[in-house]
């Protein structure tokens, strides 16, 4: 299977190609879209987008790991992570193959 990224541009582009805005101002509602789901999750809150998934933040304890390499073991710092929790839609909308938004199969 071949990875491909979508980029801040190409989100803007489609944006402007669904919305009508200029290109410059479909940038930056994505931009702000962006930056407010960014800042609610560094407060600790959750962000659920319908028919997509949510986020979340969680806080991880320090426990010991292994370097694979040598076999020492290393202390693993607390740490906070960021955990995607795809939607029932969305995990049907990939299995089944379609693509596309807005109801497209």
């Amino acid at each position: 299977m071949t990875e491909k990224t979508i980029t801040r541009a190409q989100l803007g582009e489609a944006v402007y190609q669904e919305v009508g805005l200029s290109r410059n101002e479909s940038a930056d509602l994505l931009e702000a879209v962006l930056d407010e789901i960014a800042e609610a999750l560094g407060r600790g809150e959750t962000v659920k987008i319908s028919s997509f998934g949510s986020f979340s933040v969680r806080s991880k304890g320090q426990r010991i790991g292994r370097n694979p390499k040598t076999g020492e073991e290393v202390p693993i710092l607390p740490r906070r992570v960021l955990v995607f929790r795809p939607s029932q839609l969305l995990k049907k909308q990939i299995n089944d193959g379609r693509t596309g938004g807005h109801g497209a199969k």
